[in-house]
């Protein structure tokens, strides 16, 4: 997983007075409302699958899709894949638990943090 929570949106946390879940998860995971909107909605609604989120979210399968592949790529989100009785395959997607979500917030927000402080080390005179 990239460390690069948004540098506007780290600013716009910073001068908000109480930002909200959203507003902090966009930022240090480097998302978009809507995915964070799938996120809350996957919490809600374990093992669905895209065609059931699409229904809720009342979005395009394929947008539900890019959402949770990139919540998949975040850590913020699980893929199982599931037999049918007829033959084939589904995935269902369930979210990580808030507390394990929670933890890598911070544990994102920490690298990140040791990374621009590693940056900050290496300025010396020669480096204007």
């Amino acid at each position: 997983m990239a460390i690069d929570p948004s540098t506007d949106g780290f600013r716009e946390l910073m001068v908000d007075d109480e930002p909200s879940l959203t507003e902090v998860m966009a930022c240090v995971f480097g998302v978009q409302e809507h995915e964070v909107r799938t996120y809350h909605t996957l919490l809600d609604n374990p093992g669905s699958t895209v065609a059931e989120l699409a229904d809720v979210l009342d979005r395009d399968r394929s947008n539900v899709n890019r959402s949770l592949s990139t919540l998949r790529e975040k850590g913020l989100a699980t893929r199982e894949r599931r037999l049918l009785d007829g033959g084939g395959h589904v995935y269902q997607y369930t979210a990580r638990p808030p507390d394990e979500a929670r933890e890598l917030m911070h544990e994102t927000l920490d690298e990140w943090a040791a990374a621009v402080h590693d940056r900050i080390d290496e300025f010396d005179a020669s480096n204007v």
